[in-house]
């Protein structure tokens, strides 16, 4: 699990922040999330934690976050970005230098009301001892959140951008995977090897796990194929985008095109 191979691609993450296609992911994942936030105040625990963005959005409405993030780049964001909090927000966050196998010794209390684990998969081998690990975190009735690649949809993009040879590799490759019985790997867009997951293989490890599927998403749906440095839009343009990625995010069958996919699941209690 602590195989992780985001670091190489870290200083062109951080320098993407404010780009279209993050801000579509971030603000979809927050909306997607609020849906099945037990009532507050929470205990919250968001492991690879990256820059902060959802560990401090729940720190701002007042739940008790603990954000554990491996990598030291990736913190000093997170502490920038946390400067915007008041006092009081902030004596709401601890952020931990560690990771997921450090989780035992490092998160206290043990269990966690919802417990996040956002872009992390993707870059570990394989997701069902780790879906194990935030399992054993969150309190019974609690939520576990988490977000992947889309392995369903890794075709689409190249498709959508008509960059045919890619589609074609791309849907190669999940071929083979599927006769090994493997999951698909890529390179993705900050220049890293990476690993997809699909619904089917998320909701398998949930239940392996004793979490129960509560409901799932798909993230840039329609937004997905512009160029990575594209800027977001501003105002009314902004909102509307977001709006229509909610809602396409949310409904059959266009959720399931999503480049990433977002599943909540909840332990059993």
């Amino acid at each position: 699990m602590a195989d992780n191979t985001f670091l190489a691609g870290q200083r062109p993450w951080l320098q993407r922040l404010g780009n279209l296609r993050n801000v579509v992911r971030q603000e979809m994942v927050t909306r997607q999330l609020a849906a099945h936030l037990p009532r507050g105040p929470l205990r919250v625990l968001d492991v690879g934690a990256g820059q902060g963005t959802q560990a401090l959005h729940l720190a701002r409405l007042g739940h008790a976050v603990t954000a554990v993030e491996p990598d030291g780049r990736m913190r000093a964001a997170f502490e920038e970005a946390a400067r915007n909090l008041t006092d009081s927000q902030r004596d709401h966050v601890t952020l931990l230098a560690s990771d997921l196998a450090g989780l035992a010794s490092v998160t206290q209390p043990t269990a966690y009301d919802v417990v996040m684990c956002h872009g992390v998969l993707m870059y570990l081998p394989e997701s069902r001892p780790a879906v194990a690990a935030l399992a054993r975190r969150v309190a019974p009735g609690g939520i576990v959140s988490l977000v992947a690649r889309n392995g369903d949809a890794m075709a689409w993009r190249p498709a959508a951008r008509h960059d045919w040879p890619a589609a074609l590799a791309v849907l190669e490759e999940v071929r083979r995977a599927v006769e090994e019985g493997r999951s698909a790997d890529y390179r993705n867009e900050i220049g890293v090897d990476a690993r997809a997951d699909t619904r089917a293989s998320l909701t398998a490890d949930c239940e392996a796990a004793g979490l129960e599927l509560t409901a799932w998403y798909g993230i840039r749906v329609a937004s997905d194929n512009v160029p990575v440095d594209e800027p977001a839009p501003e105002g009314d343009h902004l909102a509307v985008l977001l709006d229509v990625e909610e809602r396409l995010g949310s409904t059959d069958p266009y959720r399931a095109l999503g480049s990433l996919v977002h599943v909540v699941a909840r332990r059993r209690g």
